[in-house]
């Protein structure tokens, strides 16, 4: 069988490999290189470093029909490639920037490698004007090979990283080289999808602005989730009559625990850093961050003032990974929430369908790990969802009150049914929902006369 194009992808992270075994499933021949040793033998017994639904078989059956390979070496990978992605990690620093060094020592050993003309793409998140730094490293260190410099960033959520390659929103490619941006629609037109062509520093600017947008929804829900619990409304109910307007959406506009992972906090830590040395000073985005951060000391408040205490109390925390169908703990909120629990005194249990292996290399023995939710409810005060696993509103509710000493049920994901679970006996507390006006309740009658009749009279 002829391939269509030989590709190179460095960095077998999320988004190198899904990008890697993606390409190799519509027909190019792709070889993914990454530095990491243990990672490399992993991949090449057939095993995966991180869980995402449907990679192992993608990866497996293209590695079978001999389009896609794994290496450890960048010289042997580029060599002979007309494509070339730039996958690695382009993790925080303590300071907000973006650390660019893996970005950096790739450019300069894909220089060093090539051996003929070739395409190299930014697949990386990377502060607008990185591509520039990227081609002038090319320039330098490349032996007669001609390089043109794509930004192409991605759009990739864990979970469903791969429906999310083959049936994109759209496609970015930033480019000046009207050969570059041929190839590059060329290379995508298997997935018949919206292309948008811009010049390079606007691409980069994109995928910033995309994250910041969403984090920016996310926390100004929280805070009508915060007005709600205080006036007796319901977030739930808010989010679909605000989100039926298409303007809005649905999309990234649920109450709960805020937001976590890999991509959100650190991008718009950069945007802000990016600004800063500008000269210019961002409020908006600033203040997403502050309110994200408050998120889990609110629900843990909230546990707090219903226990009446979290000294000594047992508390059973269903998910650790930051999101649902991935087992990435980074920033995750729900390893927030069990610190805070842990600092209070609380003793807790928990479930994660596929993240308890990551958790426990930060938790450690503090946390009880358990092998299923009941399991993690026996003897719980109270039991706390923090990630939105499907498997937990589908939980037999009676069972776990059973199993468990207390009766308090926090839903910090708004996914269960309240209904379902007051039911059985069990108190509920959600985000923003009605349910929490026990926790912060609305003046009585009296109170409200005495301070004022014209309230009292709404009452």
């Amino acid at each position: 069988m002829r391939h269509k194009h030989r590709i190179t992808v460095i960095g077998a992270g999320y988004v190198g490999l899904v990008t890697a075994a993606c390409l190799a499933e519509i027909g190019n021949r792709v070889v993914c290189v990454d530095t990491d040793a243990e990672r490399v033998a992993m991949l090449s017994r057939g095993e995966l470093p991180f869980f995402e639904p449907g990679l192992r078989e993608l990866v497996g059956r293209n590695g079978k029909l001999q389009r896609l390979r794994i290496s450890s070496s960048t010289a042997e990978a580029v060599d002979g490639a007309e494509f070339v992605f730039i996958a690695v990690g382009t993790p925080m620093n303590a300071d907000g920037s973006c650390d660019l060094s893996a970005v950096k020592l790739a450019a300069r050993q894909i220089a060093e490698s090539l051996t003929r003309d070739a395409i190299v793409i930014m697949k990386s998140t990377v502060p607008v004007g990185t591509a520039e730094t990227v081609a002038a490293i090319l320039r330098e260190y490349a032996h007669g090979a001609r390089t043109l410099i794509v930004s192409n960033p991605e759009f990739l959520r864990e979970g469903s990283a791969i429906a999310d390659f083959r049936r994109p929103d759209r496609i970015i490619i930033g480019a000046q080289d009207p050969l570059a941006i041929a190839r590059m629609r060329a290379l995508y037109a298997p997935l018949r999808a919206r292309v948008i062509v811009t010049d390079i520093r606007t691409s980069e600017m994109i995928k910033y602005a995309s994250n910041a947008f969403l984090a920016t929804k996310i926390s100004f829900i929280n805070e009508i989730a915060d007005l709600c619990e205080r006036i007796g409304a319901d977030v739930t109910g808010v989010v679909r009559g605000a989100g039926a307007d298409h303007r809005i959406g649905t999309a990234s506009f649920n109450a709960g625990l805020g937001f976590g992972g890999s991509c959100f906090p650190k991008d718009v830590c950069a945007l802000i850093d990016t600004a800063q040395n500008r000269g210019l000073s961002l409020r908006l985005l600033p203040t997403v961050l502050e309110v994200n951060r408050g998120r889990v000391e609110s629900v843990v408040g909230n546990l707090r003032r219903a226990l009446g205490g979290l000294s000594g109390r047992r508390i059973a925390v269903l998910g650790l990974a930051f999101k649902p169908k991935t087992d990435d703990v980074r920033e995750s909120p729900a390893l927030a929430l069990i610190a805070q629990l842990l600092e209070r005194g609380a003793v807790v249990s928990a479930h994660d369908p596929v993240a308890v292996k990551a958790a426990r290399r930060i938790l450690g023995e503090r946390v009880e790990f358990c092998a299923d939710a009941y399991d993690a409810a026996d003897g719980a005060d109270a039991v706390l969802v923090a990630t939105e696993w499907e498997e937990y509103a589908r939980l037999d509710f009676s069972s776990l009150k059973q199993r468990m000493s207390g009766d308090l049920f926090v839903d910090a994901r708004n996914m269960c049914d309240a209904s379902a679970i007051t039911a059985v006996g069990l108190r509920y507390i959600g985000v923003g929902r009605a349910a929490a006006r026990a926790v912060h309740p609305l003046p009585s009658r009296a109170a409200a006369l005495s301070a004022d009749p014209a309230i009292a009279a709404a009452l």
